[in-house]
Parts: structure tokens; C-alpha cells; sequence
């Protein structure tokens, strides 16, 4: 564990960039992918070794091998991250059913609620200019869109690049410049389905290098969210990067992310800014082994994947680059979460998280720039309830499953070749009076539960039951988000679509409970 100390930085700005003197805080730089696994990097044992710049920027700053997302889905995960708050403290959760996952596919009438103050909201306090590339997942409708939540800029998508729709029982999704639309998916965005070949990675990767560019220029702090979505079935890649990979085509998309990542990074070196520009590298949730291996990617060794709350699920690959700030080719054992790099990067720009409201995140910068150790528990949620907790190198599972028996039996599996009996259960199992537990370092993949008889196991549950019975206690759920569906709110006609003559007629409005399956 990494224990060697560096000075503050929070207290005094005056960094070096290029041998010019800033005054400021540094640039802020959240490299979010899609369906990622921590399985998917050489630097966390990947046998191909396709990720050379991403285990660079490894070598280089600080690996964090025990980071975790906050939901095991993507609309929730990045719920959390830009406002550092559970998901079922957010509102993006559902109750209409016990431990479902929920998210905001185009019929959803929910999103973030304006009550939520965002990071980027919060950033322009000190002086930051914003911008979001790829993928928003908030919610589609204007009132969600990200400009109306303290972005500066955006090009994206609301949704996920699913389709081709025949937009007439359902519209094909909108792409954004900003406030307006500018194209759809397949229509003016192409993806094709057959091949894998789509050009959206350069499209986003430019984009990332103009924002850069410009801001330089202006002197102005950034806050650049890079949510590209390549490794999200249906996977894709552009035509230079096809059949490049020994992974087939999910390899393809992570090498042209790979080296999309190093042009980034190279960006900021020869701007200057590289040491005045914090980036951190992670994902919404872990790889989607249902779609594996020619559509979604690996968790190493751990169990299970993205819509489980086992480690599969949760743990994610992450890595904190700074030159000259961190220290090069680090590792932390600090439990990290997403809704950490809310309060981490409020922090470095010399602001405090909102004190009206509870706020998970907490400040990693002690971990990143001074080798500290916080003990702090991560708590696994699956919709509206807790499913388990990790303390130090333990998880305690309150609840366990992966999913129906109907969903099962129909070839959803999410734990393919994974089967722990009384662990990956597909009926809902509660754990509460008697947890399972696991020791996470020597048993990665949750296959050997402690036994309860054991003194480790009643050592251990008396420091974990009174986290859970305070967390408890004080858990406030805000009002559901992801509960109600409507075909009349999907992207029939949005903003700037009478411009490009792309408005389609809604049908009748007919607003139901959504209706979750795992």
C-alpha cells in the first residue's frame, strides 16, 4: 500500500505548465467507458495486451485495483458519479419491484431531478467551462438534457446507440450539438450492425481535442466528461481499427478507445497542460458477460457481471493520471467509488461538497497525492435495496441474485460458466440475520464463504452490522425516477428537428409502470 507523502496541493495554485505559471486550479478530465470490464486492461492481467497507452497511463500515475461503480447499471452508475450520491438517494431507482435494476431507456418519463445539484453546476463557481462528449443517460426529455444541469457544452446522445428503429413504433435516437439536435443513429450516424464499422469513437475523440485546444487558448479551467460508449452492444469500431484485435470486434473498439486515450493525454503534453490537467480513467459497470465474448468483455476473476452486485458487477478498472502531482506507477489499495470523483474533483478546484444534502463521495485526494488510506465501507445497490458491503478486505452479502429462473431459462445469463451454489442464486435470497461473507484478497471471485461459526466471522460482522444499521438509519430515498413509461415521451421529436426535418408525430400519451426484469 502506498504510503509516501506529498505536499498538499489544494492550498496554494501555482502549477507548472509547459515552464508558463498558471494561477488556478488544474483542469479536470472523467474518462467514462461503457460496459468496460477490470478484466479488459493488459495492466490488470488481460492476456492480449492490447491496451498499451491505457497501461502507460498506468505506469505513469496511480492504479486503483479496488474502485467501484455505484450501481451495476449505466444510467444509474452515472447518476451517482455527476451528483456523488447513491442512486436510490438520487432518484434513479425504481419501486416497482424489490431489487431491480432501472435505467432511462427513450419510453422513460423520469430523469434527473432539478433538485440534484451536478458536478458540473457546482464547477462553474470556479470559473469552469464544461463540456460532455458521448453518452448524457439522464434522460432524454429537455428539462434532463445536460446543458440544463451545468454543462457548457455537449455532443452525444441521450440514450444508448441502440437500433435501428423504424421511426414509427419507434423513433431512431437523436444525436446533440448543444441544445439541438443534429442527426439520428444509422440515419446520419452510421453503425453497421454486420460489420461493427462506425466512425463515432474519431467523431468524439476530435471532439475531446477541439475542446481541449480551445480551452487552452482561453485560460479557462475545464471540466470534460468523455463518455464514449464503443464497448456497449452493439459493439463498434472504426474501419482502420476492424479485425485489428485478438479479441474480435469488442477487442477492436477497446484498442481504437485505447488509442483514442493516448492521443488524448499526448494532447495535453504537447499543449502544455498535461501537468495541470487531472484525468482519471474508469467505468459506468462491470463488462456485460451476457453479451460476452463477441459483444461485451471481462471481469478477470472476479464473479458474475454488469446487473449483479458481485464483484463482476461492481469493481471497475481505474486509473488517476497527473504528471508531476501523482506519483508515477503507483498502486492504491484505497476503496474507491464513482461518486468519489464528485467530491475529488470539487476539492481540487478549491470548492466544498453542498452541506443541504448527504454526499457519498468522498475526497480522494489524500489517497491520490499523498499515499493516505481512508477507511470508509462501499455499499452495493441493486434498485432499492442494499444487496451487500465491503469493509477493508471483507463483503458481507445481505441479499443474493443474479436473476429469475424465467430470465434464465430464456438464455439470460449473467454468470455464464459462474454457477457458486447459494451465492449466484436466481430466486431473491436474504442474508440479513446471517450474512455471507467473504474475504475479498483471498477469494476474489466469492466462491468460498466464511463459515458463521468461525471466529473471523463474528470478529469481522461486529464492526460491518453497526455501518449497515447506521447507513440505514440515516438512508433518505428520493423520489423514483425510473418508475413510469410513456411511448408518447420518446425521442419523436426533439429539439432542432424542424430545422433538419427530422420531427416524427408521438402517439397518444399512455403512461404505465415500467416494467424491470432484473
Amino acid at each position: 500500500m502506498e504510503r509516501r507523502l506529498l505536499l498538499p496541493l489544494c492550498l496554494c495554485w501555482a502549477l507548472s505548465a509547459g515552464g508558463a505559471e498558471r494561477s488556478g486550479p488544474p483542469n479536470l478530465l472523467i474518462l467514462l467507458m461503457d460496459d468496460m470490464g477490470w478484466g479488459d486492461l493488459g495492466v490488470f492481467g488481460e492476456p492480449s495486451k492490447e491496451t498499451p497507452n491505457l497501461d502507460q497511463m498506468a505506469s505513469q500515475g496511480m492504479l486503483f485495483p479496488n474502485f467501484y461503480t455505484a450501481n451495476p447499471l449505466c444510467s444509474p452508475s452515472r447518476a451517482a458519479l455527476l451528483t456523488g450520491r447513491l442512486p436510490i438517494r438520487n432518484g434513479f431507482y425504481t419501486t416497482n419491484a424489490h431489487a431491480r435494476n432501472a435505467y432511462t431507456p427513450q419510453e422513460i418519463v423520469g430523469g434527473i431531478p432539478g433538485s440534484e445539484l451536478l458536478l458540473p453546476e457546482l464547477l462553474k463557481k470556479a470559473g469552469y467551462v464544461s463540456k460532455i462528449i458521448g453518452k448524457w443517460h439522464l434522460g432524454h426529455r429537455p428539462q434532463f438534457h445536460p446543458l440544463k444541469h451545468g454543462f457548457d457544452e455537449w455532443f452525444g446522445s441521450p440514450n444508448c446507440h441502440f437500433g435501428p428503429y423504424d421511426n414509427k413504433a419507434t423513433p431512431n435516437i437523436p444525436v446533440y450539438r448543444d441544445r439541438e439536435m443534429i442527426g439520428r443513429y444509422y440515419e446520419d450516424f452510421k453503425i453497421d450492425l454486420k460489420t461493427g464499422e462506425a466512425n463515432l469513437t474519431q467523431i468524439y475523440l476530435q471532439e475531446a481535442l477541439d475542446f481541449i485546444s480551445r480551452q487552452q487558448s482561453s485560460q479557462q479551467p475545464f471540466f470534460l466528461y468523455w463518455a464514449i460508449d464503443a464497448t456497449h452492444a452493439p459493439v463498434y469500431a472504426s474501419k482502420h481499427f476492424l479485425g485489428t484485435s485478438q479479441r474480435g470486434l469488442y477487442g477492436d473498439a477497446v484498442r481504437e478507445i485505447d488509442d483514442s486515450i493516448g492521443k488524448i493525454l499526448k494532447s495535453l503534453q504537447n499543449l502544455g497542460i498535461s501537468e495541470n490537467t487531472f484525468v482519471f480513467f474508469t467505468s459506468d459497470n462491470g463488462a456485460a458477460l451476457i453479451s460476452a465474448p463477441k459483444q461485451g468483455g471481462s471481469n478477470g476473476r472476479f464473479l458474475c457481471g454488469k446487473q449483479t452486485t458481485f464483484e463482476g458487477g461492481m469493481r471497475e478498472p481505474a486509473i488517476a493520471w497527473w504528471p508531476g502531482q501523482i506519483p508515477a506507477g503507483h498502486v492504491s489499495h484505497q476503496l474507491g467509488n464513482v461518486m468519489d470523483l464528485f467530491t475529488t474533483s470539487l476539492s481540487l478546484a478549491g470548492l466544498q461538497p453542498p452541506r443541504d444534502r448527504h454526499i457519498d463521495g468522498i475526497d480522494l485526494s489524500p489517497a491520490i497525492l499523498q499515499g493516505k488510506l481512508i477507511d470508509r465501507p462501499i455499499f452495493y445497490y441493486r434498485g432499492n435495496e442494499m444487496m451487500a458491503v465491503r469493509l477493508g478486505l471483507y463483503k458481507a452479502h445481505y441479499w443474493t441474485w443474479s436473476n429469475s429462473w424465467e430470465q434464465f431459462s430464456q438464455g439470460v445469463d449473467f454468470c455464464p460458466g459462474q454457477n457458486i451454489s447459494g451465492v449466484t442464486t436466481h430466486t431473491q435470497e436474504e442474508h440479513t440475520k446471517l450474512p455471507l461473507l467473504f474475504h475479498l484478497g483471498r477469494d476474489p471471485g466469492e466462491k468460498y464463504p466464511i463459515s458463521f461459526s468461525s471466529s473471523e466471522y463474528q470478529k469481522v460482522m461486529e464492526q460491518i452490522f453497526p455501518q449497515v444499521q447506521l447507513h440505514k438509519e440515516t438512508m433518505v430515498p428520493g423520489e423514483p425516477q425510473l418508475n413510469v413509461c410513456d411511448k408518447a415521451v420518446m425521442n419523436w421529436a426533439p429539439p432542432g428537428c424542424e430545422k433538419l426535418g427530422k420531427c416524427l408525430e408521438p402517439p397518444k400519451s399512455d403512461p404505465k409502470k415500467c416494467f424491470w426484469p432484473h
